[in-house]
């Protein structure tokens, strides 16, 4: 077998410097315990400084100093797992509306994660598909091609010649999930930097529970298996725009994912293209969105960029992690359609009804709490009621709707979480206009949802 460790590899990203996995939970609360206790020191140092100045300084200022956010993001990014992925749940469903100094922080962690040095991939592998595998395979290579929060993907080629992509989870991750997230939420806390709107009890519940799901790898195997049957249903058009990898059983396991290796180039290749090529990708993204809760009612609830990206020759989409892949309850699926309706026809009565059904707002709500909920609801699907192509590029409407949800809690005093489903509808819906605006893309939101806008009896 022959193996690939150079990993400057002409056309992709020069991955970091390897380093070990912290695989046991007392590692993994150690290295948590060694960095508050060297944050502390520092806060002590710098804090003593000041108070014989005479200055009483605050303590977010005294935790977030330049130095002390290098060593939070750096720790939290070499410990890859539920530690770093909930740093990029927190930056995602915060957006750019965070603090500046904690928004540093996250950001390190929405960047490649450390792959773990050979010695530690190949003890995974020996574990999960016995220590005679690179025997059994013609081509391995040891340097990785991605590395991201919870594993890391290496290209191989079977004897018969078919070519892998191989999805390998750090040691230690899966087990740690819980303690990792407690731990990491309590020092976040700590900064005093996050904003009272953030409801972090609930993010974090909700990313435990993501994160189990993301872990199991025969799990991703089976949802990828559906996801990919339900798009080959649809009319050969919609179907030839994207490209979903297919299962390799014989070598996925628990922990390991094999797939066919799909050839495509990240997402900033598709900011280089014309205009109308933009457009026609990502209203067919947009497109599978609606298919996504309507019609599969399987929704890949994950909105990293990562999970795109693009083949230039072909203009296909390929489609990558279903390890967030949820059930869309035929009930939520049918009160969404409904709310879709209603913001299409600028109907606020129907779309507070859809929104009782579907647990955005509740009866105990006041009639104002209730209307500003609506108000939100209908700004949100702006690009619906627009007559004709809705520019992404130019449009405020991300700003808007967080000045707006900013105000529910401070003028209106409502404190709800909604539905999990609703969460993750949300947040792949946020997602899109996201990457919509990254690519400045001009979209007949309205003729995309057309399908869905017709009341069924």
């Amino acid at each position: 077998m022959s193996e690939d460790n150079d990993d400057n590899r002409k056309g992709e990203k020069p991955l970091r410097k390897n380093s070990a996995v912290p695989s046991s939970r007392f590692r993994r609360v150690s290295r948590l315990g060694a960095l508050a206790t060297q944050v502390a020191g520092n806060v002590v140092a710098n804090g003593a400084g000041q108070w014989l100045k005479g200055q009483r300084p605050a303590l977010s200022s005294l935790i977030l100093t330049p130095k002390n956010i290098s060593n939070i993001a750096n720790q939290l990014a070499s410990m890859r797992g539920a530690a770093m992925k909930l740093g990029q749940l927190i930056s995602m469903d915060s957006g750019d509306f965070l603090p500046p100094e904690l928004a540093s922080i996250l950001a390190r962690l929405r960047d490649d994660a450390d792959p773990m040095p050979k010695s530690q991939l190949v003890d995974t592998l020996d574990e999960a598909w016995g220590a005679d595998w690179q025997n059994t395979l013609l081509y391995f290579s040891f340097a990785p091609v991605a590395a991201a929060s919870i594993g890391q993907v290496h290209k191989a080629i079977t004897l018969d010649g078919k070519i892998l992509a191989i999805k390998v989870q750090y040691p230690g991750v899966k087990e740690s999930i819980d303690s990792d997230i407690d731990n990491v939420a309590s020092l976040i806390k700590l900064s005093g930097l996050v904003p009272a709107s953030v409801d972090l009890n609930t993010l974090l519940t909700h990313a435990k529970q993501q994160l189990h799901e993301e872990a199991d790898y025969q799990r991703e195997a089976k949802m990828l298996v559906r996801y990919k049957q339900a798009l080959a249903k649809e009319h050969a058009k919609v179907n030839s725009l994207f490209v979903v990898p297919e299962v390799y059983a014989p070598l996925t396991t628990a922990k390991v994912l094999a797939m066919d290796f799909v050839n495509a180039a990240p997402l900033d290749v598709l900011q280089q293209e014309d205009q109308q090529t933009r457009d026609i990708a990502m209203t067919a993204l947009m497109t599978l969105f609606f298919k996504e809760v309507f019609d599969f009612r399987l929704l890949q609830s994950d909105p990293n960029l990562a999970n795109y990206q693009f083949d230039t020759k072909t203009k296909q989409w390929v489609l990558l992690d279903f390890g967030a892949t949820r059930e869309i309850p035929e009930a939520i699926a049918e009160a969404y359609r409904k709310l879709l309706i209603s913001a299409a026809h600028n109907d606020t009565s129907a779309m507070l009804k859809a929104a009782l059904s579907i647990g955005l707002v509740t009866q105990k709500h006041s009639d104002t709490q209730q209307q500003a909920v609506v108000d939100i609801g209908m700004e949100a699907c702006e690009a619906i009621r627009w007559q004709g192509p809705y520019d992404f590029g130019q449009t405020d409407l991300i700003l808007r709707l967080h000045e707006k949800g900013m105000a529910l809690t401070a003028e209106h005093d409502f404190w709800h979480t909604p539905p999990a489903d609703a969460l993750f509808i949300h947040r792949k819906l946020g997602g899109l206009y996201l990457l919509a605006k990254r690519l400045q893309a001009r979209i007949d939101m309205r003729e995309a949802a057309k399908p869905w806008l017709v009341e069924r009896g």
